[in-house]
């Protein structure tokens, strides 16, 4: 019986490190890092194909089948609590508001933020957009300055597939 439950504690570890590690993959490799995500999808196939070696031989186990899937669904989990720690990548922000907002402005370029103002025309008359990208791990500092000083701002969040020249600012304490 013990050695039942410490070979579904295996599977359960081995299915919750492959699963995690395959999500950061997909993320490295959407962003466009084949190399690390290739090194990655290594290591977690390596890993799978161990831990279903080991449900595969022992098919009679209801435990090992549940400590497979219940991996399965943690390692998912972990892996996108992982990412979201690690927060990896860059995004793009456009930021309109109803008002010239020097305020808004400055006090985003002394956070730290590269801003690029343009004015333009909404429905209702002039608007000014604000173009920016940030470091996804700054991304909630940013939107916390521009809801503090222009509450009223439509803003909208992309990802960044990849950047070149501009400025990406330095992290600034808040």
């Amino acid at each position: 019986m013990f050695e039942g439950v410490l070979g579904a504690l295996l599977i359960f570890g081995m299915r919750l490190t492959d699963v995690s590690l395959g999500t950061i993959r997909m993320i490295l490799a959407f962003q466009g890092r084949s190399v690390i995500a290739a090194a990655i999808g290594f290591v977690e196939v390596t890993i799978f194909i161990v831990a279903i070696g080991k449900v595969m031989g022992n098919l009679d186990s209801p435990l090992n089948i549940v400590a497979y899937s219940g991996g399965f669904a943690g390692g998912t989990l972990l892996g996108i609590a992982i990412e979201n720690r690690i927060a990896l990548g860059t995004r793009f922000l456009r930021v309109i508001t109803h008002r010239l907002n020097d305020q808004l402005v400055d006090a985003l370029r002394g956070a730290g933020f590269g801003v690029t103002r343009v004015p333009g025309e909404g429905l209702h008359g002039r608007v000014y957009i604000l173009f920016s990208v940030v470091r996804r791990k700054d991304l909630d500092r940013f939107i916390d300055i521009v809801r503090e000083l222009a509450p009223k701002a439509f803003y909208t969040v992309e990802d960044a597939r990849s950047s070149q020249g501009g400025f990406i600012g330095r992290r600034k304490a808040k």
